[in-house]
């Protein structure tokens, strides 16, 4: 089973280097990585760059989801792994990402995420199983989480012409589950930490209990026409 990671990135050079060495650490190495350059003119790229054997991919229309297609058309595994540039993975995630697949009907894997760097929150799982809470309540199954997922590559090429391509109308994360979920199952690994930025949080308040809202519900009203 072979294993490329996928990672999206936009002007990511205070991030791009924790993530990077968290891949180097892993236990059992992916196969693949490839960084998606979504038209960065910071120093993200020249970081990237001094890691041996990632491949480096220019996107240039803007926006989450044509880069994060843009990787995962190009991605040679067997499965798909995608995570932020501030995603600062456990040691493990590869080796419990395999280990979810063996599973015949798993199409999709999802893992417990923690803020490093919201006060309130830090360290928290109270985010985490809130967001997977809501998801099985609203969905009847587990969402993946952009900043830290994997799908099949076979799955994903079913359905790649079906996502939705429009971030303003959808998140895009729980598109993507929402049409895998046709062909299996996805898998929650909560032994699996991934620590994530809150930055989203932080610097735009107003955006994530507004527009993100608003953006459930007007995803969730595509999905039922």
């Amino acid at each position: 089973m072979k294993i490329s990671v996928v990672i999206p990135v936009y002007n990511e050079e205070k991030y791009i280097k924790n993530c990077l060495d968290s891949l180097m650490e892993q236990e059992e190495k992916p196969d693949e990585i490839i960084v998606i350059d979504n038209n960065c003119i910071d120093k993200t790229i020249s970081i990237v760059k001094k890691y041996k054997g990632i491949k480096i991919i220019l996107e240039k229309k803007q926006g989450i989801i044509p880069t994060r297609n843009a990787g995962f058309n190009l991605a040679s595994g067997d499965i798909i792994a995608r995570c932020d540039a501030d995603s600062i993975l456990p040691s493990n995630w590869i080796k419990e990402i395999k280990a979810s697949f063996e599973n015949k009907e798993a199409v999709g894997f999802a893992s417990s995420v923690i803020f490093y760097d919201l006060p309130l929150v830090n360290r928290s799982f109270f985010p985490s199983n809130l967001f997977y809470f809501s998801s099985k309540l609203i969905l009847g199954f587990y969402s993946l989480v952009g900043p830290a997922m994997a799908v099949r590559k076979n799955v994903w090429e079913k359905i790649r012409n079906e996502v939705c391509l429009d971030d303003k109308k959808v998140h895009e994360d729980i598109d993507l589950s929402i049409h895998i979920k046709k062909y299996g199952n996805i898998i929650l690994n909560k032994n699996v930490i991934v620590r994530i930025s809150g930055r989203r949080i932080k610097y735009n308040l107003l955006s994530f209990f507004v527009e993100y809202p608003w953006r459930l519900i007007k995803m969730m009203i595509t999905h039922r026409k």
